[in-house]
């Protein structure tokens, strides 16, 4: 089978979450036999030993759409709107201009690129968009079907955070608004709950396909515990409660212990906790083998929506951390509580977990086990490459 792969970013410089699962998923398609083409949307293209990489044919135009983007966000009072995470749909100034130069500058060149790839490759069997704003290429895959007849699949990566009734991950900008679902052969999505939703907006044949993990690549190391409770992400929007609950407030009354994060975008008020340096990648591996404990602390709508799935609990369980989660559901879809993962209610149990964790080293380390086991046995992206395959072969 070969695919051609348009992803949102090949560049792990920028703060996008899901390029790392690109990679990984890209990687476990080529291991399992899979020839994979990519082109980033946004970026630099970055080749592999396990696919081949186009250039990004609008990155200077990206480039404007991501500073675009940034200032936006910037905009939005995220903060003070904690408690109103849904709100009115309305199609502003800024989504109608960035559709309309999507339209006139991006989409024309994007569709001759495709043209040229495609002609040049001559074999490919399946295109997959992955998580690029739909409206931006509204009439491409119609045009790839009809040209071509080869079947063009979208995975939405950012369910539910990206469907309109939300207000977008982390920007002002809606993917969505102006886009026909229907052009498409098959919808994925990241989450269970988020299938309803995008079947009513249009979407055909639409499959779940859970994030996972590489487990060479978040592999447990032998270093030295010397953070008690630490946590990585970018931003604190609409978790802003439960980092009150499981970091600021603990760090306070349990003062004697370390607690310590990596982030992007945490301008508030932690507590008695470090922030370490943001680093690469590759040291994040080091922040989580070096914790006891490592809290997974999941936005409000992927919190609330059944099984959405983001990376974080699967990097951690691969690593064999013990981890501890706000409330989060569908999460027994992948780990069962109270034996892979333990899960708090509120503050107060989230210090008691804390402490007694921390005091019986067998228990937190046989938890991290009996996750990394979990892992191994369901959650590689080996496992979701072979389910990918099953989910294009029965739709080609």
């Amino acid at each position: 089978m070969k695919i051609l792969a348009v992803c949102s970013s090949l560049d792990l410089r920028f703060p996008y979450s899901s390029t790392p699962a690109w990679w990984q998923l890209f990687k476990g398609l080529y291991e399992m036999g899979v020839e994979v083409i990519v082109i980033p949307y946004q970026g630099a293209s970055i080749e592999s030993l396990w696919w081949k990489a186009y250039p990004n044919p609008c990155q200077r135009e990206g480039a404007l759409f991501a500073a675009g983007r940034e200032a936006v966000r910037k905009l939005y009072s995220f903060a003070k709107k904690e408690d109103s995470h849904k709100e009115k749909i309305k199609d502003s100034f800024a989504d109608k201009t960035v559709r309309t130069l999507a339209k006139t500058f991006i989409r024309p060149r994007w569709k001759r690129y495709l043209d040229n790839i495609i002609r040049k490759e001559n074999d490919i069997d399946a295109v997959i968009v992955f998580t690029v704003p739909l409206n931006h290429f509204q009439g491409l895959p119609t045009h790839i079907k009809k040209k071509y007849q080869i079947p063009v699949f979208y995975y939405d990566g950012d369910v539910p955070e990206s469907l309109p009734q939300f207000k977008g991950f982390r920007s002002g900008f809606r993917i969505y608004q102006g886009a026909d679902l229907t052009e498409y052969d098959g919808f994925i999505s990241n989450s269970g709950g988020g299938v309803p939703e995008l079947e009513k907006m249009g979407a055909k044949n639409v499959k779940v396909l859970y994030y996972g993990v590489d487990p060479l690549v978040f592999a447990p190391l032998k270093v030295k515990q010397d953070i008690d409770i630490f946590f990585y992400g970018h931003g604190y929007e609409y978790r802003k409660e439960w980092i009150d609950k499981m970091i600021r407030i603990p760090s306070k009354e349990l003062n004697h212990y370390r607690f310590a994060i990596r982030a992007t975008g945490f301008d508030i008020d932690l507590g008695n906790t470090e922030r370490l340096p943001y680093a690469s990648l590759s040291r994040l591996r080091v922040y989580s083998c070096k914790s006891k404990i490592n809290l997974n602390i999941t936005r409000k709508a992927h919190a609330s929506v059944y099984a959405s799935s983001s990376s974080r609990p699967f990097e951690l369980a691969s690593m064999g951390c013990c981890v501890v989660s706000n409330p989060y559901l569908g999460l027994e879809e992948w780990f069962e509580p109270k034996k892979e993962i333990l899960v708090i209610k509120d503050s107060q149990e989230a210090i008691e977990i804390y402490k007694w964790l921390l005091s019986n080293d067998r228990e937190r380390k046989k938890i991290g086990q009996k996750a990394r086991e979990r892992v191994l046995k369901e959650h590689t992206y080996q496992h979701r490459s072979k389910e990918l395959i099953k989910i294009i072969k029965a739709m080609c």
